[in-house]
């Protein structure tokens, strides 16, 4: 069996040298401490006036609880789904890109996303008020026939071209998207669809948003088999060359990243490019070897999203832009400059 894609390989970046333990773990801390501190500074923006002091000082004393309300109903729970957002569709687009050996294909380039929404529509219509893990189950499914739809073109189809793979990628998700609001619009859902079309963190609050927790376990997955995704990001002969199974890990990385798409876009929404700029511009920078690059990854893919909502709740003060809208501008951008470097070599 021939390997998901055609064009581009992985190692097709400058290598970097080999570092000791303490090098290697020094941008994890680093990118984890200016997180950290970009991330408690977050949680005092937005309209609703709250300050380190009113939680030192506490309203409990005085019978107004509606300050540590809005910190732990919404702030909290909005800052957690921010980073777990983030970092889950940063590290679903690094494995796409390895495993697929094309810098260009994620989840947004892949049609997983226009899958999970097609998905959210049907458990919508047919399940009704059902819970989000209803909805979450439904949509991971659609996200794993999607995603194998799209790996079982791209082997039936022999490109020289990378760029033209995520091309293919977006006509197979756009004629997706195109039914999904075709009976979106027949049915009356159009506004319910919308709600996950763009992805917005303004309606998360604390009993709403736990299910997104599930991406901590498929990232740690991710990890485990990070050597395996390399190893298989190399080709199908060189994996079984060294006792790898290919189609196995090609099944479980299609997987964790399905499955990923799938919770994010249910409980947030779709965040446009995150999973195509991210993983590039770190792997630009820091080389291929995926056990190294995925936690720098997930903490730049978190910073990334956080980022964006910070600035979508500045710029029109008192009122938000969606994340997935900030996020579409800045990684439409850099995509561009991604394809333009690609075009005329690295220097």
């Amino acid at each position: 069996m021939s390997s998901p894609v055609t064009t581009g390989r992985a190692g097709d970046r400058t290598p970097r040298a080999a570092a000791g333990p303490a090098a290697r773990l020094r941008p994890v801390l680093i990118g984890a401490a200016l997180l950290a501190v970009a991330a408690f500074a977050s949680l005092f923006v937005g309209v609703a006036d709250v300050t380190p002091a009113d939680l030192l000082r506490g309203d409990t004393a005085t019978g107004d609880t509606a300050t540590l309300e809005v910190f732990f109903v919404s702030r909290v729970p909005r800052l957690i789904a921010i980073l777990l957002a983030g970092a889950a569709l940063s590290v679903s687009g690094l494995i796409m890109q390895h495993l697929t050996r094309n810098r260009f294909v994620a989840p947004d380039t892949a049609g997983t996303v226009e899958w999970a929404l097609l998905g959210i529509l049907v458990a919508t219509l047919f399940l009704g008020g059902q819970s989000v893990l209803g909805k979450m189950l439904v949509a991971v499914a659609f996200s794993l026939v999607g995603t194998f739809l799209f790996l079982r073109l791209l082997r039936r189809v022999r490109f020289t071209d990378m760029i033209v793979v995520p091309l293919v990628g977006l006509m197979f998700g756009g004629v997706v998207m195109a039914v999904t609001t075709f009976f979106a619009y027949r049915l009356e859902l159009m506004q319910a669809l919308n709600t996950w079309t763009s992805g917005d963190f303004s309606g998360i609050l604390r009993g709403r948003y736990e299910i997104i927790w599930v991406v901590v376990a498929v990232m740690a997955v991710a990890y485990l088999y990070a050597d395996r995704f390399t190893v298989a990001g190399l080709g199908e002969g060189f994996a079984k060359n060294l006792g790898v199974p290919y189609q196995l890990v090609i099944n479980i990385g299609m997987v964790v990243v399905a499955v990923t798409t799938a919770v994010v876009t249910v409980v947030v929404g779709a965040i446009p490019f995150l999973g195509l700029v991210v993983p590039n511009l770190v792997t630009l920078a820091l080389g291929d070897n995926l056990r190294r690059v995925l936690p720098i990854t997930a903490l730049a893919g978190a910073g990334f999203v956080l980022a964006c909502d910070v600035v979508g709740r500045v710029l029109r003060y008192p009122y938000e832009i969606p994340v997935g809208t900030v996020a579409s501008v800045v990684g439409a951008v850099v995509f561009i400059a991604l394809i333009l470097r690609t075009r005329r070599g690295p220097r």
